[in-house]
């Protein structure tokens, strides 16, 4: 159904374990549901290919950009259903440390762009966990800007959602539609998921695409799920709800222009000075 202004995006919701193979396999199949349902851009959540707390058990599943195969797989994947594909996320090991990679890979294989989580998750959950990521993952220092056939994304990962500064330098680089990928905390999410994306959305005049892993996974944590279409103006078009599978939803990017025109936010930021009183 996709022409210039009006494609299908579908989201995939998982359950990710411990298991890489397993998760690429889960991955896939609901990657091909959903290009079977018409989809013309699938993505799926953060750590796609692995969710494993025990960060020794971990970090020997992760392998460097060159050595880890997941990713091709899904080049590949992306070129069979003739589709656009992002990878939420896949952990690549860099130096030390590693990588909380996102990837977009068009239609031919090829890997259109990449991009390193910026912000870690680094809390304290009352209960919940202890989370610290910069124990295991690096931080990314770019964002990053891709073109579709339809607009310009942006991307971003999870906790990335928290700095709205982020978004806004995205939207005013172009970005009409924002990429959230996630495994939101099961509390955290309750709590804000919705309210975050929807503001996301509706202070950048974008559409937000949020691909979320749900329920509870073998390392022991529980996520909140509720994959979401967002559109600009904050109306939501798809709720994946709590359990795994692929939310569909139709895609008129001349709502990006309406939004904007109604409420042209993006074009109003002032620099204001802080006066400190002692």
């Amino acid at each position: 159904m996709s022409n210039q202004n009006i494609f299908k995006v579908g989201l995939v919701q998982m359950t990710s374990g411990t298991d890489v193979a397993e998760n690429i396999a889960a991955a896939e199949k609901r990657v091909r549901e959903a290009a079977d349902a018409g989809a013309d851009f699938v993505l799926t959540p953060e750590m796609t290919t692995l969710l494993e707390l025990d960060s020794k058990k971990e970090k020997g599943k992760i392998k460097s950009e060159d050595e880890d195969t997941s990713w091709r797989h899904f080049a590949s994947l992306a070129a069979e259903l003739k589709i656009w594909l992002m990878i939420g996320s896949v952990p690549i090991k860099v130096g030390e440390k590693s990588a909380n990679r996102c990837y977009l890979f068009a239609p031919t294989d090829e890997k259109v762009v990449s991009y390193d989580k910026i912000h870690m998750f680094d809390v304290d959950i009352p209960g919940d966990k202890s989370y610290r990521e910069s124990n295991a993952y690096q931080a990314g220092e770019q964002a990053v800007l891709a073109d579709l056939p339809w607009g310009k994304v942006g991307l971003s990962i999870c906790y990335d959602v928290r700095f709205p500064y982020l978004y806004r330098m995205l939207a005013q680089a172009g970005a009409e539609i924002l990429t959230v990928p996630a495994a939101f905390t099961y509390i955290t999410g309750k709590a804000h998921w919705h309210t975050l994306l929807r503001a996301r959305a509706i202070e950048n005049g974008c559409f937000v695409f949020a691909p979320a892993q749900v329920g509870d996974h073998q390392d022991g944590r529980k996520t909140f799920g509720h994959s979401l279409v967002i559109d600009p103006w904050g109306n939501i078009l798809a709720d994946a709800g709590d359990t795994p599978g692929v939310v569909l939803a139709d895609i008129d990017m001349s709502l990006v222009g309406q939004a904007r025109n109604q409420i042209a936010s993006l074009t109003h930021d002032k620099n204001i000075a802080i006066q400190t009183l002692t």
